[in-house]
């Protein structure tokens, strides 16, 4: 099961964005908007795609998910002056991020309650593991299914086991680093963490068993 996370950028630009974050409070404390702004907006481009890979995998969809990273941002710059480089930007950011995708979420549970749902057909879909583009169309076809059998099994954990699954293996964070962004002691991570790998690598093989007897019927 390992491999399937082995596509997530684990060179990540985290040592950059610490040192822009650091240079715009600079800006921003000696009065220079213009320029905090401006450095900003480098921030959010090395940051961006990271941010609405993880809200996607929070809201699972593709709006709420724009909508909860630029909620996101313009927390993130109006109280960049409290940013303390006790932990890295990404870790900081990310409790942000995580707080504006359970506000949508508890917004979204609000409107349930007096609308009644309809299915949404065609929803764009951001992938978990993305398709190298020299990979053959069988092999294409192979990391899609793969792909999205994890997703499904993700989406069964319960919601602390989901979330330390996706900070940890997808996002790349170690364990302090979890227990700084969701508020869980590092032992309390450890555990979730244990049982959710556990949980998925039981979920994948139940999926992976009514194939394997498939083709050994067809053998």
């Amino acid at each position: 099961m390992t491999d399937v996370f082995q596509n997530r950028d684990r060179a990540r630009p985290r040592h950059d964005a610490t040192a822009l974050a650091r240079e715009v409070r600079t800006h921003l404390a000696a009065g220079d908007e213009d320029r905090a702004r401006e450095r900003f907006e480098d921030l959010v481009a090395v940051w961006q795609r990271r941010a609405l890979r993880l809200a996607w995998h929070y809201l699972r969809d593709t709006a709420d998910a724009d909508e909860a990273v630029q909620d996101a941002f313009v927390r993130a710059y109006t109280n960049l002056l409290s940013y303390q480089e006790t932990s890295p930007f990404d870790v900081w950011f990310g409790r942000i991020l995580i707080n504006a995708c359970l506000d949508r979420i508890k917004a979204r549970s609000r409107r349930q309650r007096w609308q009644v749902p309809f299915a949404e057909a065609g929803s764009e879909e951001v992938p978990l593991d993305p398709v190298a583009p020299t990979a053959t169309p069988e092999e294409a076809l192979v990391r899609g299914e793969r792909a999205a059998a994890l997703r499904a099994a993700i989406d069964a954990l319960p919601d602390r086991q989901r979330q330390v699954v996706l900070l940890s293996q997808l996002e790349g964070h170690t364990t302090r680093e979890v227990s700084d962004v969701t508020g869980l002691s590092e032992s309390t991570v450890r555990v979730h963490l244990f049982r959710a790998m556990r949980r998925l690598r039981t979920l994948l093989e139940a999926r992976r068993r009514p194939t394997r007897e498939e083709g050994a019927r067809h053998a």
